[in-house]
C-alpha cells in the first residue's frame, strides 16, 4: 500500500465519505482513518496544515474536539470533480463542436503559464498550436469556472468553435492528444484493479468494511486522474476496442460494491470506540 500522497487521499476520503457525514472530521479521527491507508501521522498533519493555508480546509471545533471541515472552495472543487469522475460515461457528440482556449502569458510570468497549461490538460484540452488549445465543447462551463476560481481567466479567451480545417478530424485528434498513452493508462488501471472486483464479486468472504474502504479509496485515487486526462472524444474518433470503456465499467463495479461499505467504515470510525471496534 502506498505511503505517499496524503493530500490526495484526504481529499478522496472527504469527497467520497465525509461530505455525507457533514463535511467535518476530528483531527484524531482523520489521522486514524489515514493510518488505514498507510499514511504517517506527521505527514497527514503536515498535509492538513497546507490544505488549510490553501483554503481547502478550515479549523472547526465540534463535540468538544478540534477538527477540520471542507471550505466552500473545496466543496465547489469536489462537486465539479463528481461530474467528471462519476458521470462522464457519455462521450461527446461530434456535431456539438469544440471549446477553444487561446491564451497569451507574459514571459515574466512563467509560473502562471505553467499553471494554465496544467489546468487545461486537467480539463482534457489538447494543444493545436502554441497558445491554442481545444477540447469537446461540453467542457466550456467547467473551464470558465475553473479559470475564474484560479485567477487565470485574465490570460485566456474562450470560444465555442467548429472545425473547418483541411485535414480529417481524426488527423487533428491524432496530433492533438496522445491517445496511445491514455489507453495505456486505462489498461494499467484494468490490470491493477480487476482482481479486486473479482474478489468482491466472489463474496468477499472474511472481508470487513475497513477492507472495502481501503480497496475503494485506492481504486478511486487511481481512477480520478483518468477522466481528467481523457477529453471524452466522440466514439468515432477513438481507436478500435478503446480500453477506456472497459476501465469505466470496472470502476463503476467497484464503486457499486465498495462505496457503501467504505462510508460505513468512516461512519464507524467517527462514532466512538464501541462502534469502531464492531466495524473492524
Amino acid at each position: 500500500m502506498p505511503a505517499s500522497q496524503p493530500k490526495s487521499f484526504i481529499l478522496d476520503v472527504y469527497g467520497s465519505c465525509v461530505r455525507q457525514l457533514g463535511g467535518w472530521l476530528a483531527i484524531a479521527e482523520l489521522v486514524d482513518i489515514m493510518a488505514d491507508l498507510g499514511q504517517d501521522s506527521q505527514a497527514v498533519r503536515s498535509s492538513i496544515s497546507r490544505m488549510k493555508k490553501s483554503g481547502l480546509l478550515r479549523a472547526e471545533t465540534r463535540r468538544g474536539s478540534a477538527g477540520y471541515a471542507l471550505t466552500e472552495q473545496a466543496l465547489e472543487i469536489l462537486d465539479d470533480g463528481d461530474v467528471r469522475i462519476f458521470h462522464s460515461e457519455q462521450p461527446a457528440v461530434l456535431a456539438d463542436g469544440w471549446a477553444m482556449a487561446v491564451f497569451s502569458v507574459p514571459e515574466n510570468e512563467r509560473e502562471q503559464r505553467h499553471q494554465l497549461r496544467s489546468r487545461l490538460i486537467w480539463l482534457g484540452f489538447g494543444q493545436v498550436a502554441p497558445g491554442v488549445w481545444i477540447a469537446p465543447r461540453r467542457v466550456l462551463t467547467e473551464t470558465r469556472r475553473l479559470l475564474q476560481r484560479t485567477g487565470l481567466s485574465r490570460y485566456v479567451d474562450l470560444f465555442a468553435a467548429d472545425y473547418a480545417g483541411f485535414d480529417e478530424v481524426r488527423e487533428l485528434v491524432a496530433r492533438t492528444w496522445d491517445l496511445a498513452q491514455l489507453e495505456a493508462l486505462y489498461r494499467d488501471f484494468i490490470t491493477e484493479h480487476s482482481g479486486t472486483l473479482r474478489a468482491w464479486r466472489n463474496g468477499g468472504a472474511g472481508r470487513r468494511d475497513r477492507d472495502a474502504f481501503v480497496d475503494y479509496t485506492l481504486a478511486l485515487s487511481a481512477w480520478r486522474r483518468l477522466p481528467y486526462r481523457d477529453p471524452g472524444l466522440p466514439p468515432e474518433l477513438l481507436p478500435r476496442r478503446w480500453a477506456g470503456q472497459r476501465a469505466r465499467e470496472l470502476f463503476a463495479g467497484l464503486r457499486t460494491r465498495l462505496e457503501p461499505r467504505a462510508r460505513a467504515h468512516v461512519h464507524a470510525a467517527t462514532a466512538g470506540p464501541r462502534a469502531r471496534s464492531g466495524a473492524r
